[in-house]
């Protein structure tokens, strides 16, 4: 019998599931990532939060939390994708391109010019995942201070910039969003 997959808005009883999808989809950075990084989940808090203000999505299958795709709004033009995470169990089914595209969508309806977001330059599951999706690399010297302050952040807790790169997918507010490029 096949799963039946879905994306909806995270439920309040979805949160308790994340912080483990997190855990196993960072085994994957191995090598790529500090332990320390590869340890680290998104507060309880911040997954309520989020769930509460509608900026929290979840894949199901049979609906059950598979993945999820967090956004925070730190700039008035820019929804940024803080973090998304398939359970690798479920990978390879077209969950990640789901989440990205319900976050974009999203934005654009909601009135952002874009989506940005930070990720892995030389992971070839990372930066090349995205580009197909029609996200572009920012050049570090476009970034805006609220980028800026994502990178230091990053970079605090271990993450080295040279291996990471800021992209970002313009919104088409009242057309399609983000669609893969064929």
């Amino acid at each position: 019998m096949s799963m039946r997959y879905a994306i909806s808005p995270a439920r309040p009883h979805d949160l308790t599931r994340l912080p483990a999808i997190e855990l196993a989809a960072a085994r994957l950075l191995a090598g790529h990532a500090p332990e320390s990084v590869l340890n680290e989940t998104t507060s309880m808090d911040i997954l309520q939060r989020a769930q509460r203000e509608g900026y929290l999505w979840v894949a199901l299958a049979d609906d059950v939390a598979v993945g999820f795709a967090h956004v925070e709004v730190i700039e008035r033009e820019a929804a940024h994708l803080e973090e998304i995470d398939v359970d690798p169990e479920h990978g390879r089914r077209g969950l990640g391109t789901r989440l990205v595209m319900q976050v974009c969508d999203w934005a654009a309806g909601n009135g952002y010019a874009s989506v940005t977001l930070t990720t892995f330059r030389e992971v070839p599951w990372n930066m090349p995942f995205y580009a197909r999706l029609g996200f572009e690399i920012v050049p570090s010297e476009q970034l805006s201070p609220a980028l800026c302050a994502i990178v230091d952040e990053e970079t605090r807790r271990g993450l080295d910039p040279t291996r990471r790169v800021v992209m970002r997918r313009a919104s088409y507010v009242g057309r399609a969003a983000c669609r893969p490029r064929s």
